[in-house]
């Protein structure tokens, strides 16, 4: 256990899985202010799928690239196939994505890669329209 700033934290195995792995960032396009909710959304979408990676595909890469369009956010988070981990899921963290994403009249899609190993998560948000 190690302390920081008053709270005790428990390495766990999921973390051990964290550090293991690396992931590459690109940001294309011109950055700009976003919305907090359409940020967020952006986040989630990240989180999730980074999320599904450590639980799915044990011993992958990742690479999350983040396009400023005119007018719209896309996010997409990209991994190299792994190991499978044994551990079940429940299905629901995708679905709340879409739900997530649909306030903002954003869309997403994820699904196997049809030339490698691996798997996509994209999202689209269309931006100023919150």
């Amino acid at each position: 256990m190690r302390r920081r700033r008053g709270r005790t934290w428990r390495r766990s195995r999921a973390w051990s899985r964290w550090r293991r792995w690396s992931v590459e960032l690109s940001v294309t396009g011109a950055p700009r202010p976003v919305s907090a909710g359409e940020a967020l959304a952006a986040y989630r979408v990240v989180q999730e799928a980074l999320t599904n990676i450590v639980k799915h595909a044990s011993g992958a890469s990742a690479s999350v690239v983040v396009h400023y369009g005119d007018d719209e956010l896309r996010v997409e988070v990209t991994d190299t196939g792994g190991r499978p981990t044994g551990e079940g899921c429940s299905g629901r963290g995708l679905l709340g994505l879409r739900e997530r994403l649909a306030v903002y009249g954003g869309t997403l899609r994820a699904g196997p890669l049809l030339s490698a190993d691996g798997y996509r998560v994209s999202a689209v948000i269309p931006l100023g329209a919150s």
